[in-house]
């Protein structure tokens, strides 16, 4: 209710009392939507439930189900189709290059979003539909084509199309959805709530993916839905799409968001109730900084152009805000390079390694023959080590929270890296069945550190900035980038790892076989390790 100036002046309590009242009132207006306003004029959010937290989480459980069913069989399936080793590097670098280009794009525009639905939850919605049209795409090219065309030359030509087209759709949405994930996380939870959220987003991401993996071990073949549909791959993907759906819904419906435009209501608000008031009668609660960032914010919510003429420079100024991060956002950028590097040249040949390398089996034999036979019993047992892998990154997700009061942040990226590089250097220098599933294990440490602390990092930088912010008496978070921007930025390193990794790991492939993937994993791994060692910034 906005008070008038005639009512305003008939009853003037106290100047503490008013001030008092400006910030109750203000204060029950924003928790209506899950929020709280400190006297300094910063938002922040309130206490999430566990379940809350729980639910958001599932939107990580579906994307890994899903990314656990393309790293299991992105590799056998495009040799299936025919795929030429010549074009390894082509599949491998659309999606990146795209990704790269577009995703700081995509996460500063939804910085600015508008849409009364949220910020965030547009973009995830979109990126979501996208993932599953990718889904049904590769798992499905070839029997797509065999069912309008009879010729099988043109049935190999086209089943490759759609095939390269259904993975770089799929890769495209899947590593973009994960910056609007966190960048959600971070906006509707207190510090404390976006630690316990990582830790949750983690734990889930290793279920899905051990979850993932064991449906793409077990044999569909000799099943009523093996009978019933054409090929294995539409099972898996029928259940792969299923899991995606329901996670997604419960995800999307999780934890409500502040419309950016509810924001400068807010700000209208608190400028319709303190502005019959004469701002020198309140000048000592001024000068204690109590309503500093306040008065800070009405002035700016007082010309409603300027966040629309803001949004209109963003993409034009996105280059040079990127440009400008601080050097230990550019370090942890980097550090985060080298780890997807490495887990990625890893995970995308681990299936293929298994059959080819250990079980000597040869994925262009024909179909019926011993060598392919082997080959996908191969592929089988390397999805049984991936499930290992999932497994042991949910249950260390777990032990990041006891360790790390005692080694801190630090001490957890260090001991992911190092862990990762000794055992695939291991599995690729003496190559066993057993030995490999056993190391499987070590993969799922760099996996939960991957997922959990450089965006812990963000949020301690975020948090740092904040602080000093308010300790000078200006608007928290009102610094040149928002939360979205860096984590799009963090997250094209994987966009990155995926570009280096098809322009140099490809043609190494079909040259030297999947070996050389294992030692170049462990190489990379083992670089990244010294460099977040001695170049990467920690927040006391």
């Amino acid at each position: 209710m906005t008070l008038t100036k005639e009512s305003f002046h008939k009853a003037l309590p106290p100047t503490s009392e008013v001030a008092k009242a400006n910030m109750d009132s203000t204060r029950e207006k924003q928790e209506a939507p899950g929020q709280s306003v400190m006297r300094t004029g910063a938002v922040v959010p309130k206490k999430r439930a566990v379940g809350r937290l729980v639910m958001h989480s599932m939107a990580m459980f579906g994307r890994e189900f899903c990314y656990a069913v393309e790293a299991a069989f992105v590799t056998p399936v495009l040799l299936s189709v025919g795929l030429p080793k010549s074009l390894y590097s082509l599949v491998w670098l659309i999606s990146p290059i795209l990704g790269f280009v577009l995703q700081p794009v995509v996460g500063s525009a939804s910085d600015h979003c508008t849409c009364c639905w949220g910020r965030r939850r547009p973009y995830i919605l979109c990126l979501g539909i996208i993932m599953l049209l990718g889904m049904a795409l590769y798992l499905n090219g070839d029997v797509m084509i065999s069912a309008f065309i009879n010729e099988k030359d043109k049935q190999r030509t086209w089943a490759i199309v759609i095939t390269m087209l259904g993975v770089v759709l799929f890769d495209f949405a899947a590593d973009f959805i994960d910056g609007p994930i966190k960048a959600y996380l971070f906006d509707v939870c207190s510090h404390q709530d976006k630690e316990k959220g990582l830790h949750y987003h983690a734990l889930f991401t290793g279920l899905g993916g051990a979850l993932g993996y064991l449906t793409g071990a077990m044999d569909w073949g000799q099943t009523i839905l093996g009978y019933t549909l054409a090929s294995e791959f539409q099972v898996i993907f029928l259940f792969a799409a299923l899991v995606f759906i329901i996670c997604l819904t419960v995800h999307l419906c999780s934890i409500p968001e502040v419309p950016f435009r509810h924001e400068h209501e807010e700000t209208k608000f608190l400028l319709e109730v303190t502005e019959p008031h004469q701002y020198n009668s309140i000048e000592e609660e001024i000068k204690n900084g109590y309503l500093k960032s306040t008065c800070t914010e009405i002035k700016a919510a007082a010309k409603p152009g300027k966040c629309a003429e803001k949004r209109q420079m963003t993409l034009k100024s996105l280059l040079k805000t990127l440009l400008s991060m601080p050097s230990h956002y550019r370090c942890l950028c980097v550090s985060h390079l080298f780890g997807w590097m490495a887990f990625l040249s890893n995970m995308l040949f681990f299936t293929d390694f298994m059959g080819q390398v250990i079980y000597q089996g040869n994925p262009y034999a024909p179909h019926n023959s011993t060598l392919y036979l082997t080959y996908k019993t191969g592929v089988e047992m390397g999805c049984w080590g991936l499930c290992i892998n999932a497994i042991s990154s949910s249950v260390y997700s777990y032990l990041q929270k006891v360790l790390l009061p005692y080694i801190g942040l630090k001490g957890l990226y260090f001991i992911g890296y190092l862990l990762f590089g000794l055992g695939t250097g291991l599995i690729g220098l003496f190559p066993n069945i057993y030995s490999a599933l056993v190391l499987c294990s070590l993969f799922g440490v760099m996996s939960s550190t991957l997922y959990t602390v450089p965006f812990h990092l963000i949020a301690e930088y975020h948090r740092e900035e904040e602080s000093l912010k308010l300790q000078e008496g200006e608007q928290a978070g009102e610094h040149g980038r928002g939360k979205g921007i860096d984590c799009a930025a963090l997250t094209c390193m994987v966009q990155l790892a995926q570009i280096i990794l098809g322009v140099g790991l490809g043609p190494l492939v079909s040259v030297a076989g999947s070996a050389v993937t294992m030692i170049s994993a462990s190489t990379v791994a083992l670089i990244g390790c010294c460099f977040l060692a001695f170049c990467v910034r920690y927040v006391d």
